[in-house]
């Protein structure tokens, strides 16, 4: 497990707002299989949640069901009061929902460059090129170089900082520190935080709760295709037994 980024917890953002995000009754399949089973919970703006769980609980199919690529949804995703449950991926990306997947979806043969121009803007205001490299250094300096040459936190960058540029303001985050090493999780860490800052919400799928704890507002608790707890940052020391039977850790 990567070592977690050692800041303040974040503050609780979002209070009193309506939800930017609001799930309700969400139920996925794939194929004949069916994953999720009732999923609820909300996202304010602003916010920073986390969803946690062991291997296999749903979470990632979650994120995969809010960006309308997963084959079969029933319940309620409403995005900014806008019900997306029977919209195409395409129109809910949009909408200004972007999905960063755990393998990352690097095109090999472009150039960082390349791999960063390649998705549509779907909304304005999104970072330019330069905003991007400000935020990733490391980009900048490798602009040139093919997806087969950037080392794994390299292409975590590359891959978020694509998003960015497409304007998306809620931005889906699968397992973005799994396999990197601590200085990458840190950078990463200090990212999130700044997107924070900058008004974007996040929703992040992360087996790292210690990392997770420095990040977010508030952890929803998925089992079984459920969400069955939700602790806010501020309770998870004092919740951290229970945590530990929800994780199995």
């Amino acid at each position: 497990m990567a070592e977690a980024v050692m800041t303040k917890p974040v503050p609780q953002a979002g209070a009193g707002a309506a939800p930017l995000l609001a799930i309700q009754g969400l139920e996925g399949w794939y194929g004949e299989s069916h994953v999720l089973h009732g999923v609820t919970f909300d996202v304010k703006p602003g916010e920073v949640v986390t969803l946690l769980g062991r291997n296999g609980a749903g979470k990632t199919t979650t994120l995969r069901a809010i960006i309308g690529i997963l084959g079969k949804r029933k319940g309620s995703i409403r995005y900014d009061g806008t019900e997306t449950i029977g919209m195409a991926s395409r129109n809910i990306a949009k909408l200004g929902l972007g999905y960063v997947p755990e393998e990352r979806g690097i095109f090999s043969s472009l150039s960082v460059y390349e791999n960063l121009m390649l998705p549509p803007r779907v909304k304005p205001g999104g970072m330019t090129v330069e905003q991007i490299y400000t935020l990733f250094p490391n980009l900048k300096e490798r602009s040139a170089s093919q997806g087969t040459k950037l080392s794994g936190g390299e292409q975590q960058m590359l891959a978020i900082g694509r998003i960015l540029r497409t304007g998306a303001k809620l931005i889906l985050l699968d397992e973005p520190t799994e396999g990197l090493a601590p200085v990458i999780v840190q950078q990463i860490g200090r990212t999130i935080a700044r997107l924070k800052t900058e008004g974007y919400t996040i929703v992040l799928v992360e087996q790292n709760f210690r990392f997770a704890q420095t990040v977010a507002d508030r952890h929803f608790v998925v089992e079984q295709g459920r969400v069955v707890d939700m602790i806010p940052n501020a309770e998870l020391d004092a919740n951290i037994d229970k945590l530990h039977t929800y994780l199995g850790v």
